[in-house]
């Protein structure tokens, strides 16, 4: 069942064809990514969903209803992170917590994830560091278990132990047959939690992937500084390519599986090893720039 369908949505700004004919849909229970570079047209489809700018064409529907003409009875339903959240200076989190209790007529689990993420309730926000804003604004998306959560840029200003517990939380809310959907550029982050991805370039779906796909669409950036002289030939293998060599050392870009570059390296003896992911842009260019 769709609890999330787009059809043929658009938004031009003047000449800007910010979305541009995006079809999708979201199904009950899953973690949907919605992955592309910046200014690709993430947040401008979101702030349709959202109702808070109208499309120039094309419709959305949200637990069957129209994304317009319900948007009211849509948003009690729906939990939403915004990728810079409106928070009131003045206000504690404890009392930003109550005001949209009194608004949306819950806070089921607050405390809860008060705790998982290690929250000052009681500091003003405008005592707040960036992160603690957005465990906030993760906590008002999330406490009141809504049927959807939309979340735009999820884990921005989060440290890596943050990061892994909202991960964890957003796990736990699907298996309980909440519906995600989750818009990054942050291609790893989708991989780690999401079941399926569309893939949106310059305002374009350029495909749908199951997760599983996407991982084989990984670019690695291989650095070995070796003990002894190498040899760049046993290196020489179905998607790996050598950029740089020297006597001790190797630069690699491994496409795909990188698990055989890993046996062959450990064949030798190394001094440093370290293995980056290429940035989503390059992966875009190599796997969809033809799409």
């Amino acid at each position: 069942m769709a609890v999330i369908e787009t059809k043929n949505l658009k938004k031009y700004f003047g000449k800007t064809h910010a979305v541009d004919g995006v079809d999708f849909e979201v199904n009950k229970g899953e973690i949907f990514g919605f992955l592309g570079p910046n200014g690709a047209g993430k947040t401008t489809t979101i702030r349709m969903m959202m109702d808070f700018i109208k499309p120039d064409q094309g419709e959305i529907k949200i637990l069957g209803k129209d994304s317009q003409k319900d948007s009211v009875e849509i948003k009690k339903e729906v939990g939403y992170l915004a990728p810079l959240p409106r928070l009131y200076e003045n206000l504690t989190g404890k009392e930003h917590i109550r005001l949209i209790s009194s608004i949306r007529g819950g806070e089921k689990n607050a405390q809860e994830l008060i705790k998982k993420f290690d929250f000052d309730e009681n500091k003003k926000v405008r005592t707040l560091s960036s992160g603690n804003r957005q465990k906030l604004s993760l906590i008002l998306a999330l406490m009141d278990k809504p049927k959807v959560l939309i979340l735009d840029e999820l884990t921005t200003g989060l440290d890596p132990i943050l990061q892994n517990a909202v991960y964890n939380t957003l796990l736990e809310y699907r298996d309980k047959g909440i519906t995600i959907f989750l818009s990054s550029h942050n291609l790893p982050e989708v991989q780690r939690i999401c079941d399926r991805a569309a893939i949106i370039r310059e305002g374009k779906i350029v495909a749908v992937e199951e997760v599983r796909e996407l991982k084989k669409k990984h670019i690695f950036n291989v650095n070995i500084v070796f003990d002894d002289k190498v040899e760049a030939g046993d290196f020489k293998m179905k998607g790996v390519e050598i950029k740089e060599k020297l006597d001790y050392s190797l630069h690699l870009v491994v496409k795909g599986d990188i698990n055989t570059v890993l046996a062959k390296i450990a064949k030798y003896k190394v001094r440093d090893l370290e293995i980056g992911h290429a940035g989503l842009e390059e992966v875009f260019l190599e796997f969809y720039e033809d799409k």
